[in-house]
């Protein structure tokens, strides 16, 4: 396993790369931090995950919408009991500001970064403000590589004391445009220094084990780790818009149908909107135990949007539970 890195990670560093490099299937989580100062926010969402992931992404002004610090809402989390996943999008900082705010995040004791490129301001709550993106995502792991395993900061000087040697994550989506160039796209990134790769919702099963026989073709697979990115669905209405309306999302007619019919009959409104979410745990269910299926499949990143109570009955119905326990804070295998 130790050919996925040129500088191994430390196993036991961090719970996510000591799963990995077991051999384990990994699940991820992911939490959203609020639109305001309330840690008890986290501290709740917390509880509903704590134990039903090797760790969970703490996303950073997610959809451009501005939201409490990723790095701030990662450490009360942690405390909370989870091991987070830190993004960081590229923009909102310039290199500067990034690897400032990196080094804090790892001494605070955070030890997983996922680098991100970041969604349009125009997508969010701030249309009007400017963004940075003074560098992307790939630049921002060939810098956080550099940082590891070099020691040195992106213009060359060295590190005094302690560099952070995150375990470097990036994100992929299968299916946007052009699809051809995707599989090339991810290659670039773990050449860049990413570790493992989460993707985005995948509802295409067919086009997503292309997608991974190519990485298997282009060597991806024994460098990095891949974690399949599922996102239950609440019902039709949800998955008609992530497949009318997002780009480069690609969710077919049949799921959608799936969705409909969950309800068909039901006339009363609560009970119908239960069955919507029972369908959509239940497709979640079938596509964990489809991708375990699937060569180069390291395990998978549930992304159940304000829905942090549905992980915990998806993990445990697929098999996946107990997951392996973590080490004390600060251990090293």
């Amino acid at each position: 396993m130790n050919e996925r890195t040129e500088t191994p990670f430390q196993p036991g560093q961090s719970n996510l790369a000591r799963v990995l490099e077991s051999g384990g299937f990994a699940v991820t989580a992911e939490l959203g931090p609020p639109k305001g100062g309330d840690a008890e926010v986290i501290r709740r969402k917390a509880k509903l995950l704590a134990g039903a992931a090797d760790a969970v992404n703490i996303t950073d002004n997610q959809t451009a919408v501005v939201r409490m610090s990723s790095i701030g809402a990662a450490v009360l989390a942690r405390e909370a009991g989870l091991e987070p996943v830190v993004q960081m999008t590229c923009r909102d900082r310039n290199r500067l500001a990034i690897q400032a705010d990196l080094l804090g995040a790892w001494a605070l004791g955070l030890q997983n970064l996922l680098c991100l490129s970041g969604d349009h301001q125009t997508f969010g709550n701030h249309p009007g403000s400017k963004n940075v993106w003074d560098i992307d995502s790939i630049q921002l792991l060939e810098i956080m590589a550099k940082m590891r395993d070099q020691e040195i900061f992106a213009c060359g000087e060295p590190i005094e004391g302690n560099p952070p040697k995150f375990f470097l994550g990036a994100a992929e989506n299968p299916f946007g445009g052009p699809l051809e160039y995707r599989p090339f796209r991810l290659a670039k990134k773990v050449k860049a220094g990413a570790q493992f790769i989460q993707t985005q919702c995948i509802y295409n099963m067919p086009k997503f084990k292309e997608f991974m026989a190519r990485l298997g073709d282009l060597g991806v697979l024994d460098k990095a780790y891949v974690l399949a990115g599922l996102s239950p669905l609440k019902g039709p209405a949800m998955a008609k818009y992530m497949r009318d309306s997002v780009p480069g999302m690609d969710v077919p007619d049949e799921v959608v149908d799936r969705m409909t019919a969950a309800g068909q009959g039901i006339e009363d409104k609560a009970a119908r909107t239960k069955a919507f979410k029972e369908a959509g745990i239940q497709l979640c269910i079938e596509q964990i135990q489809e991708v375990r299926q699937i060569p180069g499949v390291a395990g998978v990143h549930l992304m159940a949007i304000e829905w942090e109570d549905a992980v915990r009955p998806i993990v445990e119905a697929a098999g996946l539970l107990p997951r392996p326990q973590p080490l004390p804070a600060g251990a090293r295998a």
